[in-house]
């Protein structure tokens, strides 16, 4: 199997727009979201609690969002990375003891499907069909529930998603910043940061068939749990 791609079958040259596709109907990115929403309204309330200006609110929730944005990208890239090389050298392994004891391997895997519950004679066809049309493949999912090597772009792919994911929340918080007036600011705030990780948590819950009381709880105290502690960290200590 050539690394990086799925056992035995190549890569498809529509696949890394499939790949976004699965990546939005997954509950991950409304998580990624909510991180944006949570933390720079977190800091605004910190800021605003501590008598910063319009500049200064400004200022930090732009600075926080793209702090905040590319630290949450590379630590999803940097994640998915370490996945990747992970299930490289598990691949490149199994392949070495194919190529070294490639009846050891089929004696292995005909074990495997006894285990789940087929007769000797059913598991040895199985294995020899499977082993026939990609024996790589039918290992690593076998012994590893490794049905595909993660791509060569999915690091920088998730990366991105997650970075564009956070900012698209961070801008629930910064466009009050910019565009309402001081005095209803950080009320307006709170009422946002409600509504629309209410809104995210309903989605993500949807998409990953959750609770959604459940999911929009904790949710709601985080963020206002967050908020709160800003405020009050704000308030006391500048």
């Amino acid at each position: 199997m050539d690394a990086g791609t799925h056992p035995g079958t190549a890569v498809a040259a529509d696949g890394l727009w499939h790949r976004i596709v699965a990546r939005v109907r997954e509950a991950s990115w409304a998580l990624d979201a909510n991180d944006g929403i949570i933390g720079i309204a977190g800091i605004l309330q910190g800021f605003a609690s501590a008598g910063a200006g319009d500049r200064l609110l400004i200022f930090a929730a732009v600075a926080g969002t793209l702090a905040g944005a590319l630290s949450a990208g590379g630590t999803k890239w940097a994640e998915v990375a370490a996945q990747r090389e992970t299930e490289l050298a598990i691949a490149n392994q199994v392949a070495l003891e194919l190529a070294t004891d490639p009846a050891g391997e089929r004696a292995e895997l005909v074990q495997y499907w006894q285990g789940r519950g087929l007769t000797p004679e059913l598991a040895s066809e199985v294995v020899h069909q499977l082993m026939e049309r990609d024996a790589l493949g039918a290992q690593l999912d076998a012994e590893f529930g490794l049905e595909e090597v993660t791509s060569r772009t999915a690091p920088l792919l998730a990366g991105l998603q997650t970075t564009i994911a956070f900012t698209v929340g961070a801008m629930v918080p910064l466009l009050i910043t910019w565009f309402v007036p001081l005095a209803i600011e950080t009320t307006l705030i709170v009422v946002a940061v409600v509504v629309s990780l209410s809104l995210t948590s309903l989605v993500a819950a949807g998409v990953g068939r959750l609770s959604a009381l459940h999911m929009v709880i904790r949710s709601l105290t985080v963020g206002l749990g967050t908020m709160g502690a800003s405020y009050l960290a704000g308030m006391f200590f500048f």
